[in-house]
C-alpha cells in the first residue's frame, strides 16, 4: 500500500492560521520564505533530527497561499516511483497536473486529480 504521508490546506492569512492551529491543537508551525513558496509547515507530532515521526502513523502537513484555482485541501501519498505512478494515474482515469517538481531535501512531487475531481499529490521521497 502507498500511505498518506502529508496533508495540505489553503490559507488566506498564514499568521492567523498558524495562531489558530498552534493554540487550539498545540501544533508547532514553521513559516518558510519566498524560495519555498511562503509555505507554512505544520508539525502535528514530534519528529526526530531527520524530521521523521517519533510516533508511527502520524503525519505532518502545511498551508499554502490560497488562490482561486487552488483553494481546496489535499493529501499527499507516498510512492516509490513517481513516473510509474503517473502512468497508473492516467491508466486509472485520473489527470496529472503538470510535471514532477523537486522539493529541495524532500523529493519529487506532483499533483493529480482523481476520477472524482479530488486533488491529491504524489511524493517520491529521497532516500535517507
Amino acid at each position: 500500500m502507498n500511505p498518506v504521508v502529508h496533508f495540505e490546506m489553503p490559507a488566506e492569512d498564514r499568521q492567523r492560521v498558524s495562531n489558530f492551529y498552534s493554540s487550539v491543537f498545540g501544533w508547532q508551525m514553521t513559516q518558510l520564505g519566498p524560495e519555498m513558496g511562503d509555505y507554512l509547515i505544520a508539525y502535528t507530532s514530534e519528529v526526530d533530527e531527520n524530521r521523521m515521526h517519533k510516533h508511527k502513523g502520524a503525519i505532518n502537513g502545511g498551508f499554502f497561499p490560497k488562490v482561486p484555482d487552488n483553494a481546496h485541501p489535499s493529501l499527499t501519498i507516498a510512492v516509490s516511483d513517481i513516473k510509474a505512478h503517473i502512468e497508473k494515474v492516467k491508466e486509472g482515469g485520473g489527470t496529472v497536473l503538470g510535471e514532477p517538481q523537486e522539493i529541495p531535501g524532500i523529493g519529487l512531487y506532483v499533483s493529480i486529480l482523481d476520477t472524482e475531481g479530488n486533488r491529491v499529490s504524489l511524493l517520491q521521497a529521497y532516500q535517507r
